[in-house]
């Protein structure tokens, strides 16, 4: 891994697959939990207005969590390492999809437990995302 010098110290250099990944998992985990809060507000009837915010915010997900697969396939392409991120990423992408098929009155006891589980799996992403840069590339 390359060093860039900054004000006399070192640091290491990061990848702008690694950087896009970093931005689009911490997207993707904040949607994902403003999807709660809209389905929260929607499953109390409090506001029928935030269905649409919230079959909005399907979209959005379904984008970020396609575009962080995208990031992290690239990342693992340039440094070949261990190739779980990629995978990950792409679970949740298409683990998104599967949210949202059953995502009516009839399965909300299969939605609300697999929201966790993309949350879950998100998070994952972005914890790894930022403490990648962090551990030697053997490690990884």
């Amino acid at each position: 891994m390359t060093t860039a010098s900054y004000s006399g110290t070192s640091a290491p250099a990061v990848s702008r697959s690694l950087l896009a990944l970093r931005y689009l998992a911490l997207l993707s985990t904040l949607n994902v939990v403003f999807q709660g809060v809209t389905a929260g507000e929607v499953l109390m009837k409090n506001h029928e207005a935030l269905l649409l915010l919230h079959e909005v915010g399907a979209v959005t997900v379904h984008v970020l969590t396609g575009l962080a697969t995208v990031a992290a396939a690239l990342y693992w392409r340039s440094t070949r390492t261990s190739p779980w991120p990629a995978v990950l990423a792409a679970v949740v992408f298409v683990a998104s999809f599967v949210q949202a098929a059953v995502g009516n009155d009839r399965t909300l006891y299969i939605h609300v437990p697999r929201a966790l589980l993309l949350l879950l799996g998100a998070t994952w992403l972005l914890a790894w995302s930022w403490l990648a840069a962090r551990q030697p590339a053997a490690e990884r």
